[in-house]
C-alpha cells in the first residue's frame, strides 16, 4: 500500500500546485491514500470550505491541520459537517471537530491522527498522551495508522516517532515548512520524518514574501505578513505499508519544483 502525504500547502500558489500535481503523483505513483495538510491553504493562515473542497477534488482524501486551523471564523463550523478535515486532536475538551479519521482504502481502513506539539506552540493537551488514547480507541482490523505532528521542536517530533514506533504506520512532521533530510524507517516499521516541507511558493520566507518577512526581521517592527506568488515547489513523502501488518517498508521524499524556480 502506497500513502502519499503532501506539506503544508501555502496559500493560492500552494493551492494551484496541489491541483497541478497530486492528480499526476496518485496515477504515477498508485498511491492508495493521500493525506494533505491544509492549514495554510488561506493565504497562509487557516483553510475555508471552499478551499478544503478544492484540496479534495486534487485528489486528497484527508486534510490535517494545526494551530492556524482557526484563522477563518467559518472553519470552526466546517470541521463539525466535514470529519476529513481534521484539527489537532489534543486541543481541549470543547474544541469542535475531530482529530482523527478513518479512511477507506484498496486495503483495508486506514487511521489519519492529527496532533501538535507544546513546545514553542499554542497550548493543548500532552500529544503523547492523545496519541495513546487515540491508538486504545481503534478497532483491532485498522492497522494502518498515520499521524501528522505539527510542533515547533524537532526533539519534540522525534520523541513522538520513537514513543509510536511499532504502534502506527508513519510519524509525519509538518508546521516548519523546510523538509528535512532525516526520513527513515525506525526498528520496529513506523516510517519517520521531522517535517515534509511545504507545497507553495518556492522564492519566498516559508511561504511569505520575502520582502515583507525580510523587513520584519530588519526592522522588529509588526507587519502584515502575506502569501508569496510565483514558481511553485511541492514537498511531502511516500510511505510504503505492508497492509497486513500496518508496518511502514519505505519512505521517501517527494521534492518537486516548478521551473523558473531562482
Amino acid at each position: 500500500m502506497r500513502i502519499l502525504f503532501v506539506g503544508d500547502v501555502n496559500g493560492k500558489t500552494g493551492r494551484r500546485m496541489a491541483a497541478a500535481r497530486l492528480p499526476l503523483l496518485r496515477r504515477e505513483r498508485g498511491v492508495d491514500l493521500c493525506v494533505v495538510n491544509g492549514e495554510n491553504a488561506a493565504g497562509g493562515f487557516g483553510i475555508t470550505g471552499e478551499m478544503a473542497d478544492e484540496l479534495f477534488r486534487a485528489g486528497a482524501d484527508v486534510i490535517t491541520s494545526g494551530n492556524h486551523i482557526w484563522n477563518r471564523k467559518e472553519t470552526a463550523d466546517l470541521l463539525l459537517h466535514e470529519p476529513r478535515l481534521l484539527r489537532p486532536s489534543n486541543y481541549p475538551p470543547g474544541a469542535p471537530g475531530k482529530g482523527m479519521f478513518v479512511a477507506p482504502t484498496p486495503h483495508g481502513p486506514a487511521a489519519v491522527i492529527n496532533l501538535m506539539g507544546r513546545v514553542f506552540m499554542p497550548p493543548v493537551e500532552c500529544p503523547f498522551r492523545e496519541a495513546d488514547r487515540l491508538l486504545g480507541e481503534l478497532p483491532p482490523e485498522v492497522r494502518i495508522v498515520l499521524v501528522d505532528i505539527h510542533a515547533e521542536a524537532t526533539s519534540e517530533k522525534v520523541a513522538l516517532g520513537w514513543h509510536l514506533d511499532g504502534r502506527v504506520s508513519a510519524v509525519l512532521g509538518t508546521h516548519t515548512h523546510v523538509q528535512t533530510a532525516d526520513e527513515r524507517v525506525l526498528p520496529k516499521g513506523t516510517a519517520y520524518l521531522s517535517d515534509a516541507g511545504m507545497t507553495g511558493p518556492a522564492d519566498s520566507v516559508i511561504g511569505i514574501k520575502t520582502s515583507i518577512a525580510v523587513r520584519k526581521f530588519l526592522t522588529g517592527v509588526p507587519v502584515r505578513l502575506e502569501a508569496a506568488d510565483g514558481p511553485a515547489q511541492l514537498n511531502g513523502a511516500l510511505i510504503e505499508v505492508e497492509p497486513s501488518s500496518g508496518r511502514a517498508t519505505s519512505i521517501e521524499r517527494i521534492i518537486f519544483r516548478e521551473a523558473g524556480q531562482g
